[in-house]
């Protein structure tokens, strides 16, 4: 039985045309929401914070825009005109908005490659995002209204078809913009592309008023598209010589050229600057040098800069594998880098790999004497993996029996805060972990070195100083004279003092990851003193603290709100949490296990909404079932502790067969299962919330819950559950929230069955 009305009463042709236009709201929604998302990263440098804020920014003007402009266009006469009207405003609203994001870095009091304040972030993505989500809400809330209308449904019926085919739109939207659209076309070709689509729905609905104007669109659009693009390009890097800029699956890449140097920018982050030579030179050397006769070296990112040619002149060195993940990155190397790349990418002795450096070193055979991670510290969830337990044990695995570890993080040469401090010994402690000897060189970069076995690392400068020497290291920054300096004794208990670990400092773990947490506070503080003493006090409290809050707030809540109506939209707000919970747990656990989340982005996400229209799909006209609803939170509520469960039992998989079969089909089930759930849920709550009465007013009411619940999860997940408590306390938490809501449907359920009701 299709779930959808008996095109009985109106033709065909309307009835394709119908499904079409709001299988579009969905599909412009996430094309947009991941072009847009790209664009504002660029800004903000993508840690998890500013994603956060961002997303939630989205969710939240996107449930105003259903809730409360819904509300404003119930009282338009013709639903069908004011359809048309709103498509032709997100038309126009998609290009503008990335136009004025790029305005805005252009304009921000900031150097490129310095991060902003949560502040800055919030109010930028507010004002950038505020008309075009409010537009895509409001889509949603008049969308259903011209459903009722022109199907003759319910208020419930057209809410719950209006989910199903958005849903649908915005998994094939992925898809395509993942795989497709970033790819081969520019984010104004792309906006170009979707506002021609909508102008053209739009034309449908209103016959002849548009069809001119989409002509000329259609025509137009590709030259005005390439002309914005340069232009707003320029705008955004107003005071430097933009090169060339390259989209690949991992982000945007721009290479800016300023007072004689060129600097390669990854998603609005500083890679590498050339010329460069102390970064480059410190990057190896020093590694190399605790090593008495390396061999086999493993370099994991940054060598692009001169990085590999300052490696290669170790005399012993017969082989050094490379590993880049963006081999876009080398591309843009070779054309705008030759002196540095280019010959070092031709010698011998070399072996690039484009792939995750754990995943590297998880499927590779070879052992190493010395292994460098040359990345930046764990300011982001996916940097955060390369200074976990996991990856030192993964690490230690490979290296030979008097290997060495090294890798690099900020610090400071005069002061190390509390909080600085704080960061560096959950570093140490969890390098000791694994490592019998660990060593810390002081400086503005602190070099971390690990050795498989005691009595390897050099005791002091002199040994590294004649091992500089009988290896004749042309260097102009490594030198006889700077090492002794750097490892002075009196520097080097100063620092061991201040990085001792103490009883209470965490480890560092994958689904624990405490350093990401740290980081935050840090680059937080850097801002404003209230944001510092902020992240300190919500790492404080404590996680028994937190949950037994949260199972007092389900129990007052199933107490309060007993009725049918509002048990119901209870529960969509709750699912909305969670269902972006799992979806931020799903691409962290990928990032974490995986290390190349933006190559299965698309795939996962277009699982989850391909689950969600298949749910919606499923629970279409069937009963307003209040126990059936409880027992679905009852699912929400056990769900993320079975996915953690799943996430514990991959870690372990290190052969390639399983971890092709767990990347390429399990994680796209898992995200398939989550969205089946929230699908399911909605139209049975739409029945329940809708009963007796059109409410053709609060059309978008609905959606809206699930909206604002989403933009609650997108927050505490990001910015503070998963960085402070890790993926098992954040999965209790989010089993404690579905409780209150469960209760209060059953609660309802039993309230209707009672005599008199």
């Amino acid at each position: 039985m299709s779930p959808f009305p008996s095109p009985v009463s109106f033709s065909v042709i309307v009835l394709v045309t119908l499904r079409a236009v709001l299988i579009l709201i969905g599909f412009t929604a996430v094309i947009a929401q991941i072009v847009l998302m790209r664009e504002l990263i660029v800004v903000f440098h993508g840690n998890e914070l500013s994603l956060g804020l961002m997303l939630a920014t989205w969710l939240l003007w996107t449930a105003l825009g259903s809730g409360l402009a819904g509300r404003l266009g119930a009282r338009a006469r013709d639903p069908r005109r004011l359809m048309a009207g709103l498509q032709c405003l997100i038309a126009a609203a998609f290009p503008l908005t990335i136009l004025a994001v790029r305005i805005t870095k252009g304009a921000l009091p900031s150097v490129p490659g310095l991060l902003l304040g949560p502040g800055a972030m919030l109010l930028t993505s507010c004002a950038a995002l505020s008309f075009f989500c409010i537009l895509s809400g409001w889509l949603f809330a008049a969308g259903s209204r011209f459903y009722a209308s022109e199907a003759g449904a319910s208020t419930a019926s057209a809410t719950s078809s209006v989910y199903l085919l958005e849903a649908a739109g915005s998994g094939a939207g992925g898809i395509l913009t993942s795989l497709v659209l970033i790819r081969y076309l520019s984010a104004f070709e792309i906006a170009a592309l979707v506002a021609a689509l909508n102008l053209l729905a739009a034309a449908l609905l209103t016959v002849r008023a548009l069809a001119l104007v989409v002509a000329v669109a259609c025509i137009g659009f590709p030259f005005a598209a390439r002309r914005l693009e340069e232009a707003s390009l320029a705008q955004s890097w107003r005071g430097f010589q933009l090169v060339t800029t390259r989209n690949s699956i991992y982000g945007n890449l721009a290479v800016v050229e300023t007072e004689g140097s060129r600097s390669l920018y990854a998603s609005g982050l500083v890679v590498l600057t050339v010329p460069d030579p102390a970064a480059a030179e410190e990057a190896v050397h020093f590694a190399l040098l605790q090593h008495p006769e390396p061999r086999r070296a493993l370099l994991i990112g940054g060598g692009v800069n001169g990085s590999v040619a300052q490696a290669l002149q170790h005399p012993s060195l017969e082989r050094l594998d490379y590993v880049e993940l963006d081999p876009t990155i080398l591309d843009l190397a070779g054309a705008y880098f030759p002196q540095e790349w280019a010959h070092v990418r031709a010698d011998p002795r070399v072996h690039v790999h484009n792939t995750d450096g754990r995943l590297f070193l998880k499927t590779t055979s070879l052992t190493f004497d010395v292994i460098i991670v040359n990345l930046p510290e764990p300011q982001t969830a996916q940097l955060n993996r390369f200074y976990t337990l996991e990856f030192f044990r993964e690490a230690a695995r490979r290296l030979g029996p008097a290997g060495v570890l090294s890798f690099q993080l900020r610090a400071s040469e005069n002061y190390i805060s509390p909080e600085l401090a704080e960061y560096l010994r959950s570093i140490n402690r969890t390098l000791g972990e694994v490592f019998p000897e660990v060593q810390a060189m002081p400086g503005a970069t602190v070099h971390f070195f690990a050795a498989t076995g005691p009595g390897i690392l050099a005791a002091g400068p002199h040994g590294l100083v004649s091992r500089l020497r009988s290896r004749r290291i042309r260097a102009s920054y490594v030198r006889e004279y700077y090492l002794p300096f750097r490892m002075s004794p009196d520097r080097v208990r100063e620092l061991e003092s201040q990085i001792r670990p103490q009883p209470e400092t965490p480890v560092n773990r994958d689904f624990a990851p405490i350093a990401y947490y740290f980081d935050v506070a840090l680059w937080s503080g850097r801002f404003d003193r209230a944001y510092r003493e902020f992240f300190r006090t919500i790492a404080q409290v404590g996680f028994g603290s937190v949950a037994a809050a949260a199972v007092l707030l389900a129990l007052a809540l199933a107490a309060v709100l007993r009725r049918a109506r509002a048990a119901a939209g209870l529960c969509v707000t709750a699912m909305g949490f969670t269902l972006i919970g799992l979806e931020i747990l799903l691409l962290l656990a990928f990032q974490a296990l995986y290390g190349y989340v933006y190559h299965q982005l698309a795939i996962v996400i277009a699982a989850f909404m391909a689950g969600t229209a298949l749910g919606s799909w499923r629970a279409l006209g069937g009963a307003a079932a209040l126990r059936g609803l409880a027992g679905i939170q009852a699912l929400a509520a056990v769900s993320p502790l079975l996915l953690y469960a799943v996430f514990v039992s991959l870690a372990g998989v290190t052969n390639p067969a399983g971890l092709w079969l767990s990347s390429h089909l399990l994680f796209p089930a898992l995200a398939l299962l989550a969205g089946l759930l929230g699908g399911y849920q909605f139209p049975v709550a739409s029945r329940i919330y809708f009963a007796g009465s059109k409410h053709e007013a609060g059309m978008g009411a609905l959606y809206a819950l699930d909206l604002a619940g989403a933009c609650a999860g997108a927050v505490l997940l990001s910015v503070y559950l998963v960085p402070v408590f890790g993926f098992l306390k954040t999965a209790v938490l989010m089993a404690v929230v579905n409780l209150g809501p469960a209760a209060a449907a059953a609660l309802a359920a039993g309230g209707r069955r009672r005599p008199g009701r």
